[in-house]
């Protein structure tokens, strides 16, 4: 997960989440966006930046209340549902 923050506002910029396919026998990265944007906050501003059969990238916007921290445990979370099986967040 890469981040920018503009110096805006506390909390502003972007989050840039990479998700790897690890397993040739999950769903592809296709069908898999939706399946994870589905299971992140839905009040999140979330837009995929690349999407590949084996490589996923969503750019989630940071403020006031979506942090680093609140991305990375959504993600843990959305990546330990087994309809993403096969996928992790590449580090």
């Amino acid at each position: 997960m890469t981040g920018h923050r503009d110096g805006a506002a506390p909390g502003a910029g972007h989050v840039d989440l990479v998700t790897v396919r690890r397993d040739d026998t999950a769903a592809t990265g296709e069908t898999t966006v939706v399946r994870l944007l589905s299971l992140l906050p839905a009040h999140w501003t979330c837009t995929p930046r690349s999407v590949g059969p084996d490589r996923i990238v969503l750019r989630i916007a940071l403020d006031d209340a979506v942090d680093h921290h609140a991305v990375r445990r959504a993600v843990a979370g959305a990546l330990a549902d087994r309809a993403l099986d096969g996928w992790t967040e590449e580090r």
